[in-house]
């Protein structure tokens, strides 16, 4: 049985927030790669994220942005396949003063994650 939700942002924000990081970061290999995994999260290489996945412990400021990235993430596979979800991610947004919004995400500033969630729920409303 598929349970079709309202509003799927509360749920991904919802599992942003419960779930462990080693979760957060196995789910977003699934939907963006290991490599975009790895930019967002400050690694310098896809060691970081192998060791994450395996329980490992995030460094400096990344499990907040890497949270905040599966909400986005997690929203959008709502409506749209990985391979979408990843172009958007990396390309120029007008909605966000063309900027990618996976660069703004990686800068981990609260005011830049409240744009992309915005920027992403336009977007899959169609806008």
């Amino acid at each position: 049985m598929t349970v079709t939700l309202a509003r799927p942002d509360l749920d991904a924000h919802e599992r942003s927030v419960r779930a462990d990081l080693r979760d957060i970061v196995a789910e977003l290999v699934q939907l963006i790669g290991k490599k975009l995994t790895a930019y967002v999260g400050g690694a310098k290489d896809v060691r970081a994220v192998e060791r994450w996945i395996d329980g490992g412990e995030a460094y400096r400021d990344a499990e907040p942005r890497l949270r905040a990235t599966y909400h986005v993430v997690k929203f959008l596979s709502a409506y749209d396949k990985p391979a979408v979800i990843q172009a958007w991610l990396m390309g120029l947004n007008p909605q966000l003063e063309d900027q990618s919004p996976l660069s703004l995400l990686r800068e981990g500033k609260e005011e830049n994650n409240r744009a992309v969630l915005g920027a992403a729920r336009a977007f899959a409303a169609g806008g």
